[in-house]
């Protein structure tokens, strides 16, 4: 170690009490992190890219430093989709660190590594007070039945008014309308409940008509309207 003259001719203060940093709460615990190993939890964490094109939800499920699961959802840029792609192969394996000193392919993701980092390390995770926090396999929860992310594609203009494309419930088929032109309700299809029946052999039709329900005052309306061509 080498030292300036300045300090060299310093005189010896002697340090008081130590006791380490702060426990946080991790997993139904309070734990002392000195080192990554001692950092466990499941979180999220919010990113996004320099021009704000897209964004990204990374969930990680942390034990002992080690990601052993990893979900990565983006939206609002195509080329992320291919990025997520590689870091979803990146991610499980490595220790909190690592990630985050890895190229994640996308600003977005790799801004989210980083809010993520700051829940973990921090104890702000939403296992913080679970016990033994939650097994791998906990990150497809997220997903709901038929996993697939829980998005909302609202488009709206001041001459033509609101129009919704996807909600929670599922791709939006029509919107309904009252007598003042205003949305009432809508009708919805939830695809990933379809898809799942096509591939366990339901006929396409069958599978259609089963998932299609509709939300609202969707019955009482004066008219309908298709949100994608009218």
């Amino acid at each position: 170690m080498v030292y300036s003259h300045e300090v060299e001719r310093m005189c010896k203060v002697s340090k008081g009490c130590d006791h380490g940093p702060a426990p946080i709460p991790q997993e139904g615990a309070w734990t002392k992190v000195y080192e990554i190993k001692d950092v466990s939890g499941l979180s999220h964490g919010i990113g996004w890219c320099a021009p704000q094109q897209g964004t990204c939800k990374l969930t990680l499920n942390v034990k002992e430093g080690i990601i052993q699961e990893a979900l990565v959802e983006t939206i609002g840029c195509s080329g992320m989709t291919h990025s997520a792609a590689m870091a979803g192969e990146i991610l499980p394996g490595k220790t909190l660190l690592e990630a985050l000193n890895t190229d994640l392919v996308c600003d977005a993701i790799n801004v989210a590594m980083r809010e993520i980092f700051k829940q973990l390390v921090y104890g702000r995770t939403q296992t913080a007070f679970s016990e033994d926090g939650l097994p791998v396999g906990a990150g497809l929860e997220d997903l709901g039945k038929g996993l697939r992310s829980q998005t909302a594609t609202i488009y709206s203009s001041k001459p033509k008014g609101v129009r919704y494309l996807e909600m929670v419930e599922g791709y939006i088929m029509s919107v309904a309308l009252d007598d003042n032109d205003e949305p009432i309700g809508y009708k919805f299809v939830r695809l990933g409940k379809m898809m799942e029946d096509i591939r366990h052999g339901v006929d396409p039709q069958t599978a259609l008509d089963k998932n299609t329900g509709t939300y609202g005052r969707y019955n009482e309306a004066a008219k309908y309207i298709d949100p994608r061509e009218e």
